[in-house]
């Protein structure tokens, strides 16, 4: 965990709960998308769904265990009405119109419940993993196999929840195959492209903070009129 001043831990708070909320969102309207690819049925959402556990493992690396446990558990409820607003104005890649909003959507209110439970099953998971792993000295240990354990839960919690027996025949037929193929996806996505990003954001975050920490104190100083006068 970082040593954070209190204007840092605010900055960065704002930034990965921002973070958070924008990938839940994409990737539960995303994954309303099926298409196919070498024969094999699979969504949108498997290419968006792995920064989730990026931001996960970010906010641990930042902020530890307990408050990482929060900020997941606190961000679901505006998550997941930004997913149900987006998924019923533009349902499937179209635009029914806000007047959609006035009216119950069964299947994007289950596929809201789904990542609902999946989230805070795999999110909670992950930051166990990862929080128990992150000490050692081989950075990356951490961040891989809390992804793969996270990941598996998630997806199979979410497919089986949103789509088994539901009102979408395509997806209640086939979402054991594009389960199974999201997790392959997320899994190859995560671990080619997770691990360097990983260390590109966890630098991006810092650099940034510090940026945004001494301008705000230089603003501050200005104001309070501590700041050194001009010759």
């Amino acid at each position: 965990m970082f040593a954070l001043s209190s204007l840092q831990r605010r900055r960065l708070l704002t930034l990965m709960v921002s973070f958070h909320i924008t990938v839940i969102a994409a990737s539960n309207y995303l994954v309303q998308l099926p298409f196919t690819i070498f024969g094999l049925h699979t969504t949108w959402g498997a290419f968006s769904f792995p920064f989730i556990f990026l931001a996960t493992d970010l906010t641990v690396r930042f902020f530890g265990k307990g408050p990482a446990r929060a900020i997941v558990i606190r961000v679901m409820f505006p998550a997941l009405l930004v997913s149900y607003v987006v998924s019923v104005v533009f349902p499937q890649g179209g635009y029914a119109g806000m007047s959609a909003l006035g009216e119950w959507n069964l299947f994007v209110a289950r596929i809201a419940l789904a990542s609902f439970m999946a989230y805070l099953l795999g999110q909670l998971l992950d930051v166990q993993v990862f929080d128990r792993l992150r000490r050692l000295s081989l950075w990356w240990v951490a961040p891989a196999l809390s992804t793969v354990f996270g990941n598996l839960a998630d997806t199979l919690a979410f497919f089986a929840i949103a789509f088994h027996n539901g009102p979408d025949p395509f997806m209640a037929q086939h979402w054991p195959e594009i389960a199974s193929v999201d997790y392959a996806i997320k899994l190859v996505i995560s671990l080619l492209f997770f691990l360097p990003l990983y260390g590109i954001l966890l630098r991006w975050f810092s650099q940034r903070l510090m940026s945004l920490t001494d301008e705000r104190e230089g603003e501050h100083r200005r104001q309070s009129g501590d700041a050194p006068e001009l010759p």
